[in-house]
């Protein structure tokens, strides 16, 4: 979470000002995987915030963390553009602050995802596993307080990165700036990363874990039977997915970011193993469809209405067709008849 700064990768005995962003195929992989994700990721999480927030009629908590993950993953989405230029430009032509907005909204995406995650976890746990106690937990003031902490907690540790003082960046004119291969230069503050990722990391993963565990024996001991069989296929859909979005997107980004915080053998080069699991992390604001598609009944309808335009375009004018041809063989048989 804390990969994408604004540090540069210069040595103190380099002249170089141009940062190696490394092999060209990288750089067009990267405007390629970034620009598709852009495209979906938009489409995506614009129609899930207009389902949620404005045709969803029956409101519930897990309405209001769908919003919120829409919301977040529309703020980083909206960095990709610049993110795009830079790969092709193959340096950052946007100036220190934006760089540093830039790099502290690029942390606080994942840190924010997995509490989120965390929250629909814990909501799920309380409707299978404690449904009584769950109607009380489970209702939309304490969700919005719930998901407003998050927000604040997630905001309050990245907004510091805005000031930061060490700036290696400043030698080269700001030319550089969210690459994974700088990690070099936030070794000075390792005590501050590693408290950052046992928070926003290991924390909201044990909650899910925990969360999962007990509703699995629940499950496996037949102790949800008051439950109904549509409550719990939907809970367990929404349990796997989660499961597999956090171990593709976001366990390798943080196990490769804590393996290069250890190594003080590493001299901050390209990395091909960073660029990854980087794109593995992007790639969430796109696959969060699928959570979106399992929760809403209107949000399936309209992926289903989209998919399906052509056809029904096709269906309409088929009908409108055949009314006007039995318009036009109504009006012949009544002529017919009056003659």
């Amino acid at each position: 979470m804390m990969l994408d700064v604004n540090i540069s990768n210069m040595s103190e005995v380099s002249s170089i000002t141009s940062p190696e962003q490394g092999p060209v195929e990288y750089r067009i992989l990267g405007l390629i995987f970034y620009s598709c994700v852009f495209v979906i990721g938009v489409i995506v999480n614009v129609t899930a915030l207009w389902v949620f927030a404005l045709t969803t009629k029956k409101r519930n908590s897990v309405t209001v963390y769908m919003i919120n993950v829409a919301v977040v993953d529309l703020t980083f989405i909206l960095l990709l553009p610049f993110r795009m230029v830079y790969h092709h430009l193959d340096y950052w032509p946007f100036g220190d602050l934006f760089c540093r907005i830039n790099a502290a909204l690029t942390i606080f995406y994942p840190c924010m995802a997995l509490w989120l995650f965390a929250l629909i976890s814990a909501d799920r746990y309380m409707a299978i596993v404690q449904p009584k106690h769950g109607k009380e937990l489970r209702n939309i003031p304490k969700a919005v307080v719930a998901s407003l902490g998050v927000w604040l907690m997630t905001l309050g540790s990245t907004l510091p990165l805005l000031f930061s003082n060490h700036d290696p960046d400043r030698v080269s004119n700001f030319t550089t700036c969210i690459k994974m291969q700088d990690i070099i230069y936030m070794r000075n503050d390792n005590p501050v990363n590693f408290v950052r990722l046992i928070f926003f990391f290991l924390v909201p993963i044990c909650i899910m874990i925990g969360c999962y565990i007990v509703i699995v024996d629940n499950l496996i001991h037949g102790r949800t039977s008051k439950l109904k069989p549509k409550v719990k296929q939907k809970s367990i859909r929404i349990i796997v997915t989660l499961i597999i979005q956090v171990l593709v997107c976001f366990v390798p980004f943080h196990v490769c970011l804590v393996l290069r915080l250890l190594d003080n053998g590493q001299d901050g080069g390209f990395n091909t193993g960073a660029v990854f699991t980087t794109f593995l992390m992007n790639m969430s604001t796109v696959l969060d469809i699928i959570l979106y598609y399992i929760v809403s009944k209107q949000f399936q309808d309209r992926v289903i209405s989209v998919i399906l335009y052509r056809n029904y375009l096709r269906s309409v004018r088929r009908k409108s067709r055949h009314t006007h041809t039995g318009s036009i063989r109504s009006m012949s048989n009544l002529t017919s008849a009056m003659i």
